[in-house]
């Protein structure tokens, strides 16, 4: 039987903050298919920060005058996931590290609103909506300049590698022809366009030129070198990053921590390199392993076709193989997609994006840009990540939990180490589950691993012990399998995200470990469906809230 929320002052509060996050965060809204922000765009500036972060420290006095005595268990879970993300939120907006980032990544200002507004469901929100929006962002870019200058005159200066990468990429933008700019896409065919082209024609584009000005002219001359890449080389940047890691993570670990984590990942895998490298490269030398993996023309794509065939591939058998692992849920069905070529120069190498609107679909979108360039072993495992029994698994099924508040339903950039982990965690699973299709194919699930164990120590590394742009990048060179181009993007992304980037392999870990307990307690009456039913089934939760509903579980058993 499904338990019920029952306490009705909790359910209106959590909708405040549901509403309240989406409406400071509307592009977030889009992307995550939740209904009603279509018109709106963030408020870049400072003051606008101010203001929600007031907004969040109202929703935390109201909150914590609920006690959690007497709440039911879906309640409590509610209390205490909520306390954690208005506390998580307090400390983002306090620290600011977003206020100095400047960079050609996914968390690009510029990047924010050219991905989300083409991914707008026009037909279900309404073209009026989206001719808001884009009347709207002549005024986000003003002031996403005005924030971004404001926070150099205190000292908190930009990268400069990251400014010039945007500029770069700002420059390739006003160079396409007004009438293929990406944000009429939506709108192309219909009686609006007109309108449309005319406002981004008029405003838009003018302001997306002043942004480009202002940021070359601005704040590069005084930009940070790469030899001070990380944010502890800024005023606040050393206390901001150790907030980001735990917010991403789990209050009390500790920068240190991560890093060695780190550490001991990287060498263990550095073993299993080596036992899969004499089984099918006809080599146990782990240098040797990565190289021919990273050099071997061989294990390259030869077109964009065949990406997106393997992975549909992989989809389907992910597919025909779930009823041994997961309950039978009522979800959305999964598609793939390419990533718009403009996009492509600098987004990772896939991304997923839960059922929305009218029936779309949930999307893992993929990378195809020079599919030369692609290491076919790698997308099986980028499939079950991102499509089943990854992140469209998790999302979806959480869209069907419709007894519970709505921000629980919903994907949150703030509990990512449920998020990426549970992703993580089914790279790993896939190969239980006997999908892939070789061994070779298994080499994409210790690639990725091994990406993610670097993660943890180039974050750590550059943005608490300050090493430079160039260290960081070298040590992804030599222990992950990933081009030189991908190397570069991923440290520009961990530059640009502080802290992020730890929540993968911090959070699959969580997941092993309650696996593993469960299976130590249990024994033979240890059933994988529901074990993995309490880790998906409900909502995206903090890794402490998690712990208590896995404990809860296993002694229920």
């Amino acid at each position: 039987m499904i338990e019920q929320p029952q306490h009705a002052g909790l359910a209106a509060l959590a909708d405040e903050y549901f509403d309240a996050e989406n409406t400071h965060q509307p592009f977030d809204a889009t992307l995550s298919g939740v209904e009603g922000y279509a018109h709106l765009l963030p408020d870049p500036s400072r003051d606008g920060d101010r203001h929600h972060r007031e907004v969040l420290e109202r929703l935390g006095t109201r909150l914590a005058a609920i006690p959690l005595d007497g709440l039911n268990r879906e309640d409590r879970t509610t209390h205490r996931t909520l306390a954690r993300l208005i506390d998580d939120g307090i400390g983002r907006l306090t620290h600011g590290l977003a206020d100095f980032s400047v960079s050609a990544t996914i968390v690009a200002r510029h990047n924010e609103a050219f991905t989300s507004l083409p991914m707008a469901p026009v037909d279900h929100e309404g073209a009026d909506a989206y001719l808001e929006r884009l009347a709207g962002l002549p005024d986000y870019f003003d002031a996403a300049l005005r924030s971004a200058v404001d926070t150099a005159a205190e000292g908190r200066h930009p990268l400069r590698s990251g400014v010039d990468a945007a500029v770069t990429q700002l420059d390739a933008h006003l160079a396409t022809a007004p009438d293929e700019d990406v944000l009429l896409r939506p709108l192309r065919g219909r009686p609006e366009y007109e309108r449309a082209r005319a406002i981004v024609r008029d405003a838009v584009r003018p302001a997306v030129a002043r942004y480009r000005a202002g940021l070359a002219e601005r704040l590069a001359p005084h930009a940070r070198p790469d030899d001070r890449a990380g944010v502890c080389h800024v005023p606040g940047g050393t206390e901001g990053y150790a907030d980001a890691v735990a917010r991403f993570t789990r209050p009390g670990l500790a920068p240190e921590e991560v890093h060695r984590i780190g550490l001991d990942a990287v060498a263990a895998l550095r073993e299993e390199f080596a036992e899969l490298g004499g089984k099918v490269l006809g080599t146990t030398d782990p240098a040797g392993v990565l190289t021919a993996l990273r050099e071997d023309r061989s294990l390259r794509f030869g077109s964009a076709a065949e990406i997106v065939a393997l992975v549909d591939g992989a989809l389907e058998r992910a597919r025909r193989a779930s009823a041994d692992w997961f309950r039978p849920y009522p979800i959305a069905d999964c598609v793939t997609r390419e990533i718009d070529p403009i996009e492509a120069e600098t987004a990772p190498l896939a991304y997923y994006q839960p059922p929305g609107p009218g029936g779309r679909p949930g999307t893992h979108w993929i990378n195809t840009l020079r599919p030369e360039t692609r290491f076919s072993y790698e997308y099986e495992a980028i499939a079950f990540h991102e499509s089943v029994p990854g992140h469209h698994l998790q999302l979806a099924v959480a869209q069907t939990l419709h007894h519970l508040p709505l921000f629980r339903q919903k994907p949150s950039g703030q509990l990512t180490a449920h998020v990426e982990g549970w992703g993580l965690y089914t790279e790993r699973l896939a190969d239980e589950m006997g999908l892939y299709g070789s061994d070779l194919s298994r080499f994409g699930m210790l690639s990725l691993d091994a990406l993610r164990a670097v993660r943890l120590v180039v974050d750590t590394g550059m943005h608490h012990y300050g090493w430079s742009r160039e260290r960081a990048m070298a040590f992804m060179r030599d222990n992950t399998a990933t081009t030189e181009a991908n190397v570069r993007n991923e440290i520009d992304r961990y530059l640009a995200w502080p802290g992020q980037a730890t929540a993968y392999l911090i959070g699959r870990r969580e997941l092993v470990r309650h696996r593993e307990r469960a299976q130590a307690a249990l024994g033979a009456r240890f059933d994988v469906r529901e074990f993995h039913h309490q880790l998906i089934g409900h909502g995206s939760l903090p890794l402490g809230v998690l712990d208590e509903l896995v404990s809860d579980w296993i002694a229920g058993q």
